[in-house]
């Protein structure tokens, strides 16, 4: 059984400012939990059914770990219901991305945790292994975040920066996702490049627009106003590839 405090420890890490301060953060359920074992993340406390532990003994092996029953579980983190596994995981150190060779994602001010988790996943499913976020980005540790990404965090790195003053010092192209630019269907992607995404509502602001080179878009054939960030990081992820090969 899991004590009061430990509890109350587990479920304080939600908040961003308890996870700052803790440098943990949660994982939960199985496909995310058991991709972060096989990760190089470290896990410093691991929560799980009978059923999960039997079913990945070997993976279990050498870690520490509590068995509980399904409703305990759900009662530790944000899931309603978790028939399977909770993992309190410490935080990667945030160390500079390399981002001369290839494309990666930029994200200026995408504040939804569920949009960044499935764009880390979208740009994980396309071979996009960084991502620069600015600072009023969600939180990668964000329990929506890394649900959403279903264990690609394990393979993304997120890097937080002042986005305006990292484009600056780019030597490679800009691609800005817009309402209007040219058509993706059109462009001629370099070998290597960024491609910003803008926020939910208001796009790409204009601090960041002054550092677009190219600007593109998704063509519209129907009436809706706008695409879903994640939805449009996906089109033009996909067209990217094809351009490329």
């Amino acid at each position: 059984m899991v004590s009061r405090t430990l509890t109350k420890f587990i479920k304080s890490l939600q908040l961003k400012k308890y996870r700052k301060l803790e440098q943990l953060f949660l994982v939960e359920g199985e496909k995310s939990v058991v991709e972060v074992l096989r990760s190089t993340f470290k896990v410093q406390q691991l929560f799980v059914t009978l059923e999960f532990q039997k079913q990945y003994q070997a993976l279990l092996s050498a870690n520490e770990l509590t068995v509980v029953s399904e409703r305990e579980l759900a009662s530790l983190g944000s899931f309603k219901s978790n028939n399977s596994a909770l993992a309190v995981v410490k935080m990667a150190k945030q160390v500079g991305l390399n981002v001369d060779q290839g494309f990666s994602i930029a994200l200026d001010s995408v504040n939804d945790p569920g949009n960044l988790g499935t764009i880390i996943r979208i740009a994980d499913w396309y071979g996009i292994d960084k991502i620069i976020a600015s600072k009023d980005t969600a939180d990668l540790y964000n329990p929506k975040v890394i649900s959403a990404s279903k264990g690609s965090f394990t393979r993304v790195r997120v890097h937080y920066v002042d986005l305006k003053t990292y484009l600056q010092k780019l030597d490679m192209p800009i691609y800005g996702a817009f309402i209007s630019g040219e058509s993706i269907h059109d462009v001629k992607f370099e070998e290597s490049g960024v491609i910003v995404m803008g926020n939910e509502s208001q796009g790409i602001s204009d601090e960041v627009n002054g550092c677009i080179s190219k600007r593109i878009s998704i063509p519209k054939f129907g009436g809706a106003e706008s695409l879903n960030v994640g939805v449009a990081t996906a089109v033009i992820c996909d067209n990217l590839k094809r351009s490329l090969t």
